[in-house]
């Protein structure tokens, strides 16, 4: 990665079982590409990192079939006739909240933040800001509270960092609807693994790496069972069985299962 990632930080079915429900664990690799991920593992992190992101890029260039490339363009075109007029109507609306984060403390209204996207191309995202301005410094201080033990990502139900209006935001998904832009800016799209920071990559190990194989998406398998519950290795699972096996329809299937779980509010902290 490069120096200028040091910002701050916030924090159709292969078979006839969906891969909603099959974990990712019994899906075996079965060419040199998939076993590549889980050979070497004692060159260094950037080192891997590095040969796994060109042996991506070598295999999506010389293995991608007909029909892969055309799902693809179709996922592309669908993602722009759905987020257009989402930006166009929500864009008043996201004005006013950005407007009342501004208020409440003197703080800016929307928060940018280095992600790292497919093959490992870093991009800036967008969110409309739910923590106190200097929420960074604070996070190691908090380390006792992270739910997830594995050290790679943060989540604390009880962040204090979180404003009021932050939370409420964050329970609604709301303050990831500026996230929208990143889909018309082709960095993101409505479906895949959400979008990880750089200091979560660079202790990605093994199959990991194979999140960063698609778009980092706005919602996912483990969005819509659990969110903010699941740990990273469950998150790995599902997003790797997603982008084995997807499709039209497993991404339709997808955007159709947010909305209840965008109302139900499980795991969004």
């Amino acid at each position: 990665m490069t120096a200028g990632m040091n910002v701050e930080t916030e924090e159709s079915p292969a078979t006839e079982t969906s891969p909603v429900n099959s974990a990712a664990s019994d899906i075996q690799p079965n060419s040199w590409f998939w076993k590549n991920f889980d050979n070497d593992k004692s060159e260094s992190v950037t080192k891997r990192y590095a040969r796994i992101t060109r042996a991506s890029r070598r295999y999506s260039v010389r293995r991608q079939t007909v029909s892969q490339r055309t799902y693809e363009f179709c996922k592309r075109v669908i993602d722009i006739v759905i987020t257009l007029p989402v930006v166009f109507f929500f864009s008043p609306f996201l004005l006013a909240v950005g407007i009342a984060t501004k208020l409440y403390d003197g703080g800016p209204m929307f928060f940018r933040q280095i992600r790292v996207g497919r093959y490992g191309e870093p991009f800036m995202c967008y969110k409309i800001r739910t923590m106190i301005p200097n929420a960074d410094a604070m996070k190691a201080k908090l380390a006792d509270l992270n739910q997830h033990s594995n050290g790679v990502t943060f989540k604390a139900p009880q962040d204090p960092r979180i404003t009021p209006l932050g939370r409420l935001l964050r329970k609604s998904s709301i303050d990831e609807l500026p996230q929208f832009i990143n889909v018309l800016q082709g960095q993101m799209s409505l479906v895949g693994p959400r979008p990880a920071v750089p200091c979560e990559v660079i202790k990605y190990e093994g199959r990991d790496f194979q999140r960063l194989l698609v778009k980092p998406g706005i919602t996912c398998i483990w969005q819509v069972s659990g969110r903010g519950d699941v740990d990273f290795a469950g998150q790995v699972e599902m997003d790797v069985t997603y982008v084995r096996n997807r499709s039209l329809w497993l991404d339709f299937r997808l955007m159709l299962k947010t909305i209840p779980a965008v109302f139900g509010m499980k795991g969004a902290y």
